[in-house]
């Protein structure tokens, strides 16, 4: 689609200025009680499992099952929803969710926006399932039960499990965010987690620089 088109559509460049996201004890407040097994992903995962805040962040991100993305969607129902095309450091246009083209259905990023602010609060990963089993949206051979795949904070915040946030970040082992992180993180993982995290990094990841180190 041409950009004229597409902002025609109602497709516009988001102002990354305005990204003041909120935080996981927020979230956790908007979602408590509803029924989808969500999480806080990335980096924010990472300081809840370590249980102190590390750096700042300039996002915020959950993963909820796509096909219960709707019940999030009606708990921020004040909010604006919107399908970006890019990523936070090259952004391309983002979409109104409701009039996102059929071709943005492999994008599985929902970003939410305060309409009375226009800042930008939550990134939402709408990842792949079957039923109460999680599926890596990367390679759908890797496979969990989410009681295997979601932690919990003392204040009651779902977090998701470090290796499996681990896997994701490896993609971008370059990034000293994400070096840092993996370099926190992986000596407090036991034995069962560095085995899962490894046959996992494998089968991504062949060769990958941060099995040698597990």
């Amino acid at each position: 689609m041409k950009p004229e088109d597409a902002r025609a559509a109602g497709a516009f460049e988001p102002d990354l200025t305005l990204w003041d996201a909120w935080r996981p004890e927020q979230v956790a407040a908007r979602l408590e009680g509803v029924q989808a097994p969500w999480y806080v992903a990335a980096g924010w995962a990472i300081e809840l499992f370590l249980g102190q805040e590390r750096r700042e962040h300039e996002d915020l991100e959950i993963a909820v099952p796509r096909d219960r993305f709707g019940r999030i969607a009606e708990r921020l129902s004040r909010f604006e929803l919107f399908i970006p095309d890019g990523t936070l450091t090259d952004p391309g246009l983002v979409w109104p969710f409701a009039r996102a083209p059929a071709a943005l259905d492999a994008h599985h990023q929902t970003w939410v926006r305060d309409p009375a602010t226009l800042r930008w609060r939550l990134d939402i990963f709408r990842e792949p399932s079957d039923g109460e089993i999680w599926i890596c949206r990367r390679d759908e051979r890797i496979r969990l039960p989410y009681v295997d795949v979601i932690e919990w904070t003392e204040e009651g915040i779902p977090y998701g499990r470090p290796e499996i946030i681990l896997l994701f970040k490896a993609k971008h082992a370059d990034r000293p965010k994400d070096e840092a992180d993996f370099t926190a993180v992986l000596p407090k993982l036991d034995s069962a987690r560095r085995s899962w995290l490894m046959d996992a990094l494998r089968l991504l990841h062949p060769g990958h620089p941060w099995l040698d180190r597990i």
